[in-house]
């Protein structure tokens, strides 16, 4: 007879509800996948965060929000910037998406620029990785990352009005935040109206700011004078942002329109010499157009549609003079055709156009940070999947043509072939097994093509390199799932093979502002480079049901992530997160859910050339959640969270700005959330 582990013996037959939870979690659709499939049949691993588990992870940046979740951490520079990395690919092989549509800031090309996805907004975030990633880009190479505010809403509300009113505190900057929603429906007509409010202070930290023994190996010239402890100067910031949608919603599908409007003032932790505070102002207003059609053709299922406009800029403020001036215009249109089965075959096939206008120059002087270039890219895709027995199989493949247009510069052209091919094999009812090869293409980007100048923000001279060639990537993803009554496992395993990989490396010389050799007050030098490399790493989670009965569910969840990156003749690839592992306590009762997360990170020693290890950490948080009806029709949310408890200054392994900007120190943050 098989023996079950002693602590089940006090589990009763109500465990079943716990695994019918589970199990509809498992069950959500991935609206981002190119095919409808619940999250338990993805092929490829597949986060998802919505409703309160979203509230609850909501952090300052799209990266804040989703550092915790396994084979992610967040590229900070500073509070004000906080971009998604994905098993240590971060910059243009992550590509943020907004409701389906490239975000089109400049968050990709320099670690400075904060993403203009709010996660305050988000009512669900999706993130792919592997073989669906081809949908959205050929140089999604780590993976895509989607953020769904339902502006354009999809579909008819139960009420003409719904509204949702949001406030936070943050005691690490005294950041208070306010996020308001308003949607609704009568007849056809949907509409959305949502909008938000930040500020914030200068942010606590666990010790001294800068690094100043690792500042001597990166930075030799620099001369600090000013090293606060307990706090980082000049880390406010200010925020608001305001959007419309309007959609017509009938039996044959939706369409409708958006408008979006972004301001985002926040500041760069400075290098202490007490010469230059770095303040970054940006503006954009963005335009989307969104339809669904049902059955428009007799051999389509549906029709899918989208096309935005962005109008983007940003201005780097240094001793309240401008600097670096970045900005880009650009259109984005996609169109999606899934079809009627063929046989066992389901299938989508689609178009992509993009089209930007992109410069970056020094605002006062007028000279070229980055020549103004025309860019133009267009794509075709396609995916099919079918079943065979206990075995889903599915295969992708993307072409894609970019020519880049720079002023005083031939034309640059490239074509970016991709491919894809992943099986899910269900053995039984508990377990399954996940296969999946991909062949990822990209084209450089203009700043790694034409950079040449100082970069206020990064205090760095960037040189790019017309030399680079196309960065191809091929992905191995092995993946294994467990669902019983006494565990839940995930387990993934990955491969890949980079080659002519494409990397910001720091030479060892040092020049003045205008690029000449210098000897006093000099600034590093950034060079676009390429080599092979090698990525591996793995997942892990393990989910133990503890206890289940009149006092609750509590959960214990072990966890372990591990990226390491290296180039083929030698050397580390740089900015690398380091092996994390930890647990987590979840316990939830009726309305109250609360959790315990301890995570330990070790030294990152593997960080490249010129670069500089960072110390191991401990990161204990905890937080909890209350439902309150407030009357029949509204419904309060009141949570609390603290993070940091140990008051750890942590050094983020993958921020450029590590030296000078440690993470945020112990804090709490208490918030409620009102619905009706």
């Amino acid at each position: 007879m098989n023996k079950l582990p002693h602590f089940l013996l006090m589990l009763p037959a109500s465990l079943l509800h716990a695994e019918t939870q589970t199990d509809a979690r498992l069950d959500e659709i991935v609206v981002t996948a190119p095919l409808p499939v619940s999250k338990s049949d993805a092929g490829s691993p597949v986060t998802v965060l919505s409703d309160d588990d979203l509230r609850m992870k909501t952090g300052h940046s799209i990266g804040d929000t989703l550092k915790n979740e396994l084979g992610i951490s967040s590229q900070s520079f500073g509070p004000g910037v906080g971009t998604p990395v994905i098993r240590g690919q971060a910059g243009p092989r992550v590509r943020v998406l907004n409701n389906g549509i490239g975000a089109n800031d400049v968050s990709a090309i320099s670690p400075d620029h904060a993403t203009s996805v709010e996660p305050l907004l988000a009512e669900r975030i999706e993130v792919l990785r592997g073989p669906a990633t081809l949908l959205y880009g050929s140089g999604a190479i780590g993976g895509v990352v989607n953020v769904i505010d339902n502006r354009i809403p999809g579909k008819a509300f139960d009420k003409a009005l719904n509204a949702a009113l949001e406030q936070r505190f943050d005691s690490t900057s005294d950041e208070t935040s306010t996020t308001m929603k308003v949607e609704g429906s009568k007849d056809h007509i949907a509409y959305h109206l949502d909008g938000f409010y930040r500020h914030r202070d200068n942010m606590d930290i666990g010790g001294q700011g800068i690094d100043t023994a690792k500042v001597a190996i990166t930075d030799p010239s620099l001369e600090i004078v000013d090293n606060p402890r307990g706090y980082l100067n000049n880390t406010g910031a200010e925020a608001i942002s305001g959007s419309a949608g309007l959609s017509w919603v009938d039996d044959f599908g939706f369409a409708g329109v958006s408008i979006n409007n972004l301001n985002n003032n926040y500041g760069i932790a400075p290098d202490g010499t007490g010469e230059e505070i770095v303040q970054i102002a940006m503006r954009q207003t963005k335009y989307d157009f969104k339809s669904e059609l049902d059955n428009p053709l007799p051999f389509a299922k549906n029709l899918r549609t989208r096309l935005g406009y962005t109008d983007y800029q940003h201005t780097e403020i240094a001793n309240g003079e401008p600097g670096a001036f970045f900005t880009n215009k650009s259109y984005e249109g996609r169109i999606e055709l899934n079809h009627h089965d063929i046989g066992p075959l389901r299938g989508a096939v689609g178009f992509q156009a993009q089209v930007s206008d992109f410069n970056a120059i020094e605002k006062m002087t007028g000279n070229s940070i980055v020549p103004r270039s025309d860019s133009y890219s267009y794509g075709v895709f396609g995916v099919e999947a079918f079943d065979l027995g206990p075995v889903t199989y599915q295969f992708g493949t993307r072409v894609e043509q970019t020519d880049i247009h720079p002023d005083g510069f031939d034309a640059l052209s490239y074509t970016p072939v991709s491919a894809s091919a992943s099986a899910l094999w269900k053995l039984d009812t508990r377990n399954s097994l996940n296969l999946a090869v991909t062949r990822s293409s990209r084209a450089p980007t203009v700043q790694e093509l034409l950079a040449n100048g100082y970069h206020d923000a990064t205090r760095s001279f960037e040189v790019g390199s017309l030399s680079l060639k196309e960065e191809t990537s091929y992905n191995l993803d092995l993946g294994y799932r467990f669902k019983g009554d006494w565990l839940r496992a995930e387990f993934d395993l990955f491969h890949n093979w980079a080659s002519d990989y494409i990397y910001q490396r720091r030479t060892g010389e040092f020049v003045d502002e205008d690029g000449n050799p210098c000897a006093v007050d000099c600034k590093p030098v950034l060079q676009s480079s390429q080599q092979d490399a090698i990525f591996k790493g793995y997942e892990a989670k393990l989910i133990f049901p503890m206890l289940e009965n009149h006092l609750g569910l509590l959960e214990l969840t072990l966890f372990s992530d591990y990226t390491r990156g290296e180039f083929v003749n030698g050397g580390d690839v740089p900015r690398m997160p380091p092996l994390r592992y930890g647990l987590q306590l979840d316990y939830n009762k009726d309305k109250l859910s609360s959790y315990l997360r301890l995570t330990r990170a070790d030294d990152q020693t593997h960080v490249g050339d010129f670069e500089t290890s960072t110390a191991g950490y401990y990161l204990l948080n905890v937080g909890v959640n209350y439902q309150i009806k407030a009357s029949q029709d509204a419904k309060l949310m009141v949570f609390a969270k603290g993070n940091n408890l140990l008051d750890q200054n942590i050094r983020n392994a993958t921020s450029y700005l590590r030296n000078f900007a440690p993470e945020a120190g112990r804090g709490a943050e208490v918030g409620f959330r009102l619905s009706y």
